[in-house]
């Protein structure tokens, strides 16, 4: 007879763990890994992640052609109020579902997180028609409020 806790090694060990970022790799993957841990800490449905230069043009592409609103979020794993502010972008980014909420990781972008002045996390962009219409530097979770729903009126009454 098997024991219990054997029962719940061989579950453990004969059970793959997938990747929640692909869904496919078993956690060997280095960029999903990153994106695995920005997920735990920075998670949402309606924020994109972005660790490449590839989909930072995508999603700017898209906002541009669609005339959506971008507030970006350039952010780090170890930057604790980055980790503090976090909760409270994920519910601005469901609140506002027309904006585009991202997430740049500074340093899997770190040319990327250079080109726009990034000296410290967390830095706020708030774009308009591709072009940067505020910033916030800083987690206060009043002022992210504040400027989000600053440019969202705004956009409306365009």
């Amino acid at each position: 007879m098997i024991s219990s806790n054997t029962r719940h090694y061989l579950a453990l060990e004969l059970t793959p763990s997938v990747c929640g970022c692909c869904n496919n790799c078993h956690g060997g993957d280095e960029e999903c890994a990153v994106q695995e841990n920005y997920r735990k800490e920075f998670a949402s449905r309606n924020v994109h992640l972005l660790t490449t230069m590839e989909k930072w043009n995508e999603k700017i592409s898209e906002a541009t052609r669609d005339g959506k609103i971008v507030v970006v979020n350039f952010s780090a794993l170890w930057c604790a109020p980055c980790k503090t502010i976090a909760q409270a972008y994920c519910e601005l980014a469901d609140k506002y579902s027309s904006v585009i909420f991202l997430t740049v990781d500074v340093d899997e972008l770190a040319e990327l997180s250079t080109s726009w002045e990034i000296k410290a996390t967390p830095t706020f962009f708030f774009l308009k028609d591709g072009r940067p219409a505020d910033k916030l530097v800083g987690g206060n979770k009043a002022e992210l409020q504040r400027k989000t729903a600053a440019i969202v009126n705004l956009d409306s009454r365009s």
